[in-house]
């Protein structure tokens, strides 16, 4: 019994961490046996596209109590969404493979594999796929707020593969703000 809490209590540090880092606080309640989400696999078993990505679930909303949603996009067409911003959710994009744009605010970040940037809540930010070859970002939302739901909507609203949303009243009804068009890659 006494390995089974130490194994709870440090799943339970090691998720809350990124939380921590960011100032909050988590009420994550973990199962005690993991479940791995092999490479290249959605955490459901599900074929995903969203925008010029495809795109696999990693960590669900309701596996954390809402503290965090982590979504994995592959891309091999350059581009991504417009400049948005989220109310009350931090976005962490972490780029696994290739290289990819992303803007905060004013400034504009090169990420290689290895790098990563946060687009904090309340900022406008966009991110694009640049790469010549294949790459992975590795996305994050804490908490995860509606992104999760706004996700698995966009099929029920008719937005295609390789689109994007520019529907401003959709995006608010889940915690964002359409701010402007995607990036321009030069």
């Amino acid at each position: 019994m006494q390995e089974i809490q130490r194994r709870s209590f440090l799943q339970l540090a090691l998720a809350t961490l990124p939380l921590t880092a960011l100032g909050q606080t988590s009420n994550v309640t973990l199962q005690i046996r993991p479940e791995r989400v092999p490479a290249g696999t959605d955490r459901e078993g599900k074929k995903r596209a969203i925008g010029v990505s495809s795109t696999t679930y990693k960590v669900l909303t309701q596996e954390t109590s809402g503290a965090l949603f982590v979504l994995e996009q592959s891309n091999q067409k350059k581009g991504g969404p417009p400049r948005h911003l989220h109310h009350g959710v931090d976005e962490l994009f972490y780029a696994l493979e290739g290289e990819y744009i992303v803007e905060v605010g004013s400034e504009r970040v090169h990420l290689k594999p290895g790098d990563c940037v946060l687009g904090p809540r309340e900022v406008p930010h966009a991110w694009a796929f640049a790469g010549d070859a294949p790459g992975r970002l590795l996305i994050s939302f804490a908490p995860a707020g509606k992104m999760e739901a706004f996700f698995n909507e966009r099929d029920n609203r008719g937005i295609k593969p390789g689109a994007y949303t520019n529907d401003a009243s959709f995006m608010r009804e889940y915690g964002m703000e359409l701010i402007g068009p995607p990036l321009v890659l030069e």
